[in-house]
C-alpha cells in the first residue's frame, strides 16, 4: 500500500497530461479554423441578407404607406370635388325649377289675361247685341205706343227713327239722372 501511496502522490489528478494538452490545442485550431473559414462568413452572409430583406420590406412598407396616404387625398380631393358638383346641380336644379315656375306663372296670368280679355269682348259684344235687340224692341213698342197716343200710322221710316231716337235718348237722360 505504500507504493500505492507513494504513486499517488506525484500524480495530479487536475493536472491533464502534456499529450493531452497538445492535441486539444490541434483539435481547438482545427474547429476553430473551419468555424472561422466556413461557418462564420455563411452566417455574416445571412445576416446580411436578412437585413436587406427587411430593410427592404421596410421600405416597401414606407412606399405602401405613402401610396396609400396619396391615393386617400386622391379620393378626399375626389369626394370633395363630387360633393361640390352635386352642391352645383342642385342649386342648378333649383334655379330651372324656380325658373320654370316663374314661366309657369308668366303663361297662366298670359292665359288669365288673354281669356280674361276674350270674357270681357264677349260680354261686351252681348252687351251691344243686347242694346241692340232692346233698342229694337223698344223702338217697336214706342212707336206703337206713339201711334196709340197720337192717333196716326208712324209708318214713315225717317220719322219713325226720329221718335225712336228721341224715346231713346229721354230714357237714357232719365235712366243716367236716377
Amino acid at each position: 500500500m505504500r507504493v500505492m501511496a507513494e504513486e499517488s502522490s506525484t500524480i495530479n489528478p487536475l493536472v491533464p497530461s502534456i499529450g493531452e494538452i497538445v492535441i486539444g490545442l490541434l483539435a481547438f485550431a482545427v474547429l476553430y479554423y473551419i468555424i472561422a473559414r466556413f461557418v462564420v462568413p455563411r452566417f455574416e452572409e445571412l445576416y446580411k441578407e436578412r437585413t436587406e430583406a427587411i430593410e427592404g420590406g421596410m421600405a416597401k412598407a414606407e412606399k405602401a404607406q405613402e401610396q396609400a396616404a396619396a391615393a386617400l387625398q386622391n379620393y378626399q380631393a375626389q369626394l370633395a370635388d363630387a360633393r361640390g358638383e352635386a352642391a352645383q346641380i342642385r342649386e342648378d336644379a333649383r334655379a330651372q325649377g324656380a325658373a320654370i315656375l316663374a314661366e309657369m306663372r308668366d303663361q297662366a296670368h298670359a292665359e288669365s289675361t288673354r281669356l280674361l280679355a276674350t270674357a270681357q269682348a264677349q260680354i261686351e259684344a252681348e252687351r251691344a247685341a243686347a242694346v241692340s235687340s232692346l233698342h229694337t224692341e223698344v223702338g217697336t213698342l214706342a212707336s206703337q205706343l206713339a201711334e196709340k197716343i197720337v192717333g196716326e200710322s208712324l209708318t214713315d221710316d225717317d220719322r219713325q227713327r226720329r221718335v225712336i231716337d228721341r224715346f231713346l235718348t229721354d230714357l237714357e237722360t232719365q235712366g243716367q239722372g236716377s
